[in-house]
């Protein structure tokens, strides 16, 4: 499958609207990535595969109840929270990043898909004042440190299948990573959701928000 199409396959109930604004993402992302390198030139290529499923592997492990607020931390030009925004369009997402160009490309994709449900900020994450019930990130660090930049985020306002907390997207062997946390995280892969080689190793860590300290 090339393009979007992967994008229809593994979520077959997209809106009309929905599956044309992830069809929109292949030309935005590359015109802007030629002005502000924020996905590798080689990588560009793969941007559904390897950015927008990948973002979207959160979305099978969690539907995101309507007003649910979510943060996304380390977004870089997007991800996940642009590819969740449009699958979830009755929630909110809060985007942010240190890095202001990287901002840029995410508020101008953002305008261009008509989505209203997206704001963006260059700000570190511990630096937030605003309240969510979750927040989700791709790799942006350790969890140790991670959850460090964002104990004090969430809302104790409980209205999703999941009690409010951190969803992470992270590959590779994480028994080490994750001992810090004992029995408190659940680890989901990515694998038994999508086929592709890529998600082989890839993987959804979700940590409670009770249990961030």
């Amino acid at each position: 499958m090339q393009g979007a199409e992967i994008i229809f396959h593994y979520f077959p109930a997209l809106t009309p609207k929905q599956k044309e604004q992830f069809i929109q993402l292949e030309a935005l992302y590359k015109e802007w990535n030629e002005k502000i390198n924020v996905i590798s030139r080689k990588d560009i290529e793969q941007l559904y595969l390897h950015h927008v499923l990948h973002s979207l592997g959160i979305a099978k492990i969690i539907s995101f109840a309507d007003n649910t607020q979510i943060l996304d931390v380390g977004t870089g030009g997007g991800f996940p929270g642009i590819p969740l925004a449009i699958l979830f369009p009755k929630a909110h997402f809060h985007l942010v990043d240190s890095i202001g160009k990287k901002i840029t490309v995410v508020k101008e994709v953002a305008t261009a898909l008509g989505l209203k449900n997206v704001s963006a900020q260059q700000i570190r994450a511990e630096l937030l004042t605003a309240k969510y019930d979750f927040v989700v990130s791709r790799a942006v660090t350790e969890l140790v440190t991670f959850t460090t930049w964002i104990r004090k985020s969430f809302s104790n306002s409980n209205f999703n299948a999941f009690k409010n907390g951190l969803l992470y997207l992270k590959g590779g062997d994480l028994t080490e990573e994750l001992k810090p946390f004992g029995r408190h995280t659940q680890v989901y892969n990515l694998s038994d959701y999508f086929k592709e080689d890529f998600f082989e190793t890839k993987k959804v860590v979700y940590l409670p928000s009770g249990k961030i300290k």
